[in-house]
C-alpha cells in the first residue's frame, strides 16, 4: 500500500515559520532602515534586492512547468513518479508573480528605482540617444503590459495543466482512445505554455526586467543565459523536494534511475550555463569594444571580482566535479548537496546581473540580502508543502505511470 496523501510534518512547519519569521521581520526592518532612509543609495539597495528576489524565485518556480510541458511534448512518462513535486512547486507562479509584479512597480514609481532602471528619467533619455532609440519598448507602459501579459499566460496555462492531471485522478481513462484523447489535451496545453514561454523567458522578459538596467549594453545570449540558471536551478529545487519526500516513505515508485535523471538535469544545465557563461564573456572580451566590456569590465575586474569568479566556481566547477561519477547521480546526500549549492550559486549569479547596474560600487553582501532569500526560501515551503498535501502524490491513473515504474536509465 503506498503513501498517497502527504502529511506536513511538525519539523517541516518548523524550519517554514522560523525561515518566514526571519524573512518578515528582514522585511519591515529593510523597509524602516532602507526604503524610507533618505539616502538614495539605500533606497536603491531595498528595491534592488527586492527585485533579484522576486525575479529569480519566480523563474525557477516557472521553471517547473516548463519541466512537465517539455516532457509532455516528448512523450516521457519517466518523471510520473514525482510528477507532482513540480506541480506543486508551479503552484507558486502566480503568488510570486503577485510579489513580483508588487515590486515592479514599487521600483517604477519610487525614486530609487530610477537608479536602476535608468530608462524611467525621462528628462536623462533626451539626451542620451542610445536610450532614446530603445525608447519604444523601454518605458513603463509597454513594460507592465508585456510583464502582466506574461505573468497571465504562465498563471492560466500552468493552472490547466494541473486541473488536467487532477481530473485524470477522478475520471481515469477507460479505453485507449480515453487515453490518446487525455494525452491530446495535455498536448495543446503545453505547446500553448512552450510557445508562450519561449516569446516571454526565452526572449523578451530577461530583456526587460534585467539586461534594462544596463541599458547601453545587450548580449543575444543573455536570455538563453537567464534561462539555464534558473532551469538548472529550477530542477534541483524538484530534487531537493523529490528527495526529502523520499527520505519520509513517500513517493515509492521514484528509485535510483529517478534520482539519475534529475542528476544528469542538475550536471548538464550547469555545463550548458557554463557554455553560454563562456561564449557571452569572450566574445565581448576578445572584440574589446568600449560599449560592450562596459559590462564585464566592473563585475571581473572592479568591486564585484570576488562575486564574479565565486559565480563561476559555484555554478560550474563544483556541479561538475561532483556530479561527474554515476554513482554521485544516484546518491541522496550528493544531489540534496550540489542541489542547494545550484540554487544559491544562481541565486549569487542573479546578484552580479542586479547589482553592478543598480549600486555600483555602493553594494552590500549582508543581513538583508540573505534575510531576503530567507522569506522565498520559507513562502516555498509553505506553499508546495500545502499543495503536496491537497491532493495524491502520484497519478495512478495516468496512461504513461507504467512506463515511470519501469523505467531504466
Amino acid at each position: 500500500m503506498i503513501k498517497q496523501q502527504f502529511e506536513i510534518p511538525a519539523s517541516y512547519k518548523k524550519w517554514t515559520t522560523g525561515l518566514l519569521s526571519v524573512g518578515v521581520l528582514t522585511l519591515v526592518l529593510g523597509f524602516i532602515f532602507l526604503g524610507l532612509n533618505k539616502d538614495v543609495h539605500s533606497q536603491t539597495r531595498f528595491w534592488a534586492v527586492l527585485l533579484q528576489n522576486s525575479l529569480f524565485f519566480l523563474l525557477i518556480v516557472n521553471a517547473s512547468m516548463f519541466f512537465i510541458c517539455v516532457t509532455v511534448l516528448a512523450l516521457g512518462g519517466w518523471q510520473m513518479a514525482f510528477r507532482r513535486v513540480p506541480e506543486a512547486i508551479s503552484t507558486l507562479v502566480p503568488v510570486f508573480s503577485g510579489l513580483a509584479l508588487l515590486v515592479l512597480v514599487g521600483v517604477v514609481m519610487t525614486e530609487g528605482g530610477h537608479h536602476i532602471y535608468h530608462w524611467l528619467d525621462k528628462e536623462h533619455v533626451e539626451h542620451d540617444p542610445i536610450l532614446k532609440g530603445k525608447s519604444g519598448f523601454l518605458n513603463p507602459v509597454f513594460f507592465f503590459v508585456w510583464t502582466i501579459i506574461a505573468m497571465g499566460v504562465w498563471t492560466l496555462a500552468g493552472r490547466k495543466m494541473r486541473q488536467l492531471s487532477s481530473q485524470v485522478d477522478e475520471n481515469p481513462p477507460v479505453t485507449g482512445e480515453d487515453a490518446r484523447a487525455f494525452q491530446w489535451t495535455n498536448t495543446i496545453w503545453a505547446s500553448v505554455f512552450l510557445v508562450a514561454f519561449g516569446l516571454t523567458v526565452g526572449s523578451t522578459i530577461p530583456w526587460l526586467w534585467l539586461m534594462s538596467i544596463d541599458a547601453h549594453w545587450y548580449s543575444t545570449m543573455y536570455s538563453w543565459y537567464t534561462f539555464a540558471s534558473t532551469f538548472v536551478a529550477g530542477m534541483s529545487l524538484v530534487a531537493l523536494f523529490v528527495i526529502y519526500l523520499k527520505n519520509n516513505d513517500y513517493l515509492e515508485y521514484v528509485n535510483d534511475e529517478h534520482l539519475h535523471d534529475l542528476g544528469k538535469f542538475m550536471f548538464a544545465f550547469s555545463i550548458f550555463w557554463t557554455y553560454l557563461w563562456y561564449s557571452q564573456f569572450m566574445l565581448i572580451w576578445y572584440a574589446n569594444i568600449p560599449e560592450e566590456t562596459v559590462y564585464f569590465k566592473p563585475r571581473s575586474q572592479g568591486p564585484y571580482k570576488v562575486i564574479f569568479f565565486l559565480n563561476l566556481i559555484a555554478n560550474f566547477v563544483l556541479p561538475f566535479l561532483l556530479l561527474m561519477k554515476r554513482g554521485s547521480k544516484r546518491n541522496y546526500t550528493t544531489i540534496a548537496l550540489v542541489a542547494l549549492l545550484i540554487i544559491v550559486g544562481h541565486w549569487i549569479d542573479f546578484y552580479q546581473m542586479v547589482m553592478p547596474g543598480a549600486l555600483g560600487e555602493h553594494y552590500s553582501l549582508s543581513w538583508f540580502e540573505f534575510g531576503i532569500m530567507a522569506l522565498y526560501a520559507g513562502l516555498i515551503m509553505h506553499f508546495v508543502g500545502k499543495a503536496l498535501a491537497k491532493k495524491p502524490l502520484v497519478s495512478i491513473n495516468h496512461p504513461l505511470l507504467k512506463e515511470s515504474i519501469v523505467h531504466h536509465t
